[in-house]
């Protein structure tokens, strides 16, 4: 481990709160379970289930999908340029013409988000809710402690303008998700893109579960990692699922998006 690593690492753990967080985190790295299926069953199931939102969008208002994909430009051209001053690798955005197609569609009052990193998924999300003009997202993260000052660098790139709709929390999924419900009544849109362990999402499903509205959605990336979200098709048989593919990845939805306008 380099010096600079480990003295960022220090600084962290010397917070209120962050040594235990970091700690579950190595731990659940080593030892979590990772599902009744092995990743290549798996992989199999995804690979069978999965449709194309592209198809669902078109279907549903193909203007708002292609302003979506121009949205989505924009976020990659802002991004590219903020983000040069970065020596630092911050990662990449989940699903994020996704993200902006469902919150315009769906007009959400509240959104929670867990995993924030760069904040491409957060820029989508609050650019969304901005020409809604209605809406809060509520977003959970943890500092990547290898960095120093690693707090400056969650959301970077979301623009000063958009971050009136924004409540962001920096502790921790266990420490956030229950703080935010403290906030909110309902949940219109959850978005999971932050602990991608097996208990991680096990924890924010059965944390968050309760308070979805009736027409929520649920939104979960890297569903590949491990069998949680085949695990939970399986035990709950929900009315509606999806799998969609993007850049190479999975993404499980939970709620049907051509319902929410039927009478």
């Amino acid at each position: 481990m380099q010096r600079n690593n480990l003295k960022n690492i220090l600084a962290q753990a010397r917070k209120p709160n962050r040594f235990a967080v970091m700690s579950k985190k190595v731990f659940k790295r080593l030892f979590d379970y990772s599902g009744k299926h092995t990743q290549q069953e798996n992989l199999t199931w995804l690979q069978r289930s999965c449709s194309s939102f592209e198809d669902l969008a078109y279907q549903l208002d193909a203007e708002l999908w292609k302003e979506a994909q121009q949205n989505a430009k924009e976020l990659e051209q802002h991004a590219a340029i903020v983000l040069e001053s970065v020596e630092f690798d911050l990662g990449g955005g989940g699903g994020y013409p996704i993200l902006y197609f469902i919150t315009r569609y769906l007009q959400p009052t509240t959104i929670v988000e867990t995993g924030v990193a760069a904040g491409f998924s957060s820029y989508a999300l609050l650019s969304a809710i901005d020409v809604n003009r209605k809406g809060s997202l509520y977003s959970s993260d943890f500092p990547y402690f290898r960095l120093p000052e690693p707090e400056r660098y969650i959301g970077f790139v979301v623009k000063e303008s958009l971050k009136k709709f924004w409540n962001l929390y920096l502790e921790g999924d266990e420490i956030n998700l229950p703080r935010i419900l403290q906030k909110v009544n309902e949940i219109d849109l959850f978005h999971y893109d932050s602990d991608k362990s097996y208990s991680g999402r096990e924890f924010a499903i059965a944390t968050l579960k309760p308070h979805m509205s009736d027409t929520g959605i649920v939104l979960m990336d890297d569903i590949q990692d491990n069998s949680y979200f085949y695990d939970y098709v399986d035990r709950e048989n929900p009315k509606s699922w999806y799998v969609f593919e993007y850049q190479g990845k999975y993404i499980g939805m939970l709620g049907a998006l051509d319902k929410l306008n039927e009478e």
